[in-house]
């Protein structure tokens, strides 16, 4: 019998459960014994269901109750709440167990929306999930986030022949909202100047734009909506370079230690959902001193001022010069 049973509560998103990674791993360090349990929704569970560190994952579909007495079952010695939203504290309160919740800082991010002044930590939000479980004296190591693709996952033969290629580039088009996404025409004008063989990566929604890219670009191809998640970490894994918004495919980009290019518009790196220990060549790019950036600590479906200046005033040649540079380097013997 495992000496210490932890619940580990994070039910949305991509980003944000893999930035939970690190903790899981530590946690387990600290605790070889202790079995790690992880509450999150059903469409995310594959995300955490092939990581060794994790004993068993509790999904949450439409039935709070049923899940509560799901968990109660278990009997967890400790409870950390790295969600911290209404469910999350019901969960807690239920099961009355010692529990850690991690601090949102909404109203230090709310200053810098609406007044543009920031007084959030500069700590990426992986140091300050760390920083709550203080107490339990997780020791903090430098490996960065962790990602784990089943072993049977296998790529589509018609992308194969398309990740087989040397030195390709991964350009990650989708996001969770419009306006952290390059608009498409930006994207054409940045893929039109890359020189090595750019693969779209996104979901079923971006099929259509990626569709139209590769038509104007001959050096794109596009298989948008045609993977899973598995399959497109996949890709991303074996991309020389990652280009990426501020979204989920970034945050795997970062676990498997690569060169992300990452493009900002309506939200910003000081939110602490940077790129966390990804290749020594990432790089951001963003429109900095922009009086109506950020907007959002989560983005819109439309510029709310109709110019989205945040992403069409970047310099998408400077973009593609470093994403060229990147490419072309030779990895080392």
């Amino acid at each position: 019998m495992a000496k210490y049973k932890y619940l580990v509560i994070r039910f949305s998103s991509i980003g944000d459960i893999v930035l939970t990674s690190p903790v899981l791993r530590m946690l387990k360090k600290r605790r070889p014994d202790a079995h790690i349990h992880f509450v999150t929704k059903k469409k995310y569970a594959s995300l955490v269901a092939h990581n060794p560190y994790v004993h068993k994952v509790h999904v949450l579909e439409d039935n709070l109750p049923a899940l509560i007495k799901e968990l109660r079952a278990e009997r967890f010695d400790y409870i950390l709440d790295l969600h911290h939203n209404l469910r999350s504290f019901v969960v807690k309160n239920v099961l009355g167990e010692k529990s850690f919740t991690f601090d949102k800082l909404n109203w230090r991010k709310w200053l810098l929306v609406n007044f543009k002044i920031n007084i959030l930590p500069p700590l990426h939000i992986v140091d300050r999930y760390l920083e709550t479980l203080r107490e339990l004296r997780v020791k903090k190591d430098t490996k960065g986030l962790d990602f784990f693709i089943p072993k049977e996952v296998t790529l589509p033969s018609s992308v194969e022949k398309v990740a087989v290629k040397d030195g390709f580039v991964a350009l990650i088009t989708g996001a969770q909202h419009a306006t952290k996404k390059i608009p498409v025409l930006k994207m054409v004008k940045l893929c039109s100047m890359i020189t090595a063989p750019v693969v779209l990566v996104g979901g079923e929604e971006e099929f259509e734009q990626g569709k139209e890219i590769a038509r104007i670009c001959p050096n794109v191809h596009n298989v948008c909506g045609t993977l899973n998640i598995h399959q497109s970490a996949v890709l991303v894994e074996r991309a020389k370079v990652v280009i990426a918004h501020d979204t989920g495919l970034m945050h795997i980009a970062a676990a498997f230690k690569k060169n992300i290019v990452s493009v900002w518009g309506s939200t910003v790196p000081e939110f602490g959902m940077y790129p966390y220990f990804a290749g020594e060549k990432s790089k951001i790019f963003e429109v900095k001193n922009l009086r109506c950036r950020p907007c959002s600590k989560i983005g819109f479906d439309e510029c709310p001022k109709g110019h989205f200046r945040c992403m069409n005033d970047i310099d998408y040649r400077k973009v593609a010069d470093y994403v060229n540079e990147l490419a072309a380097t030779k990895k080392a013997p």
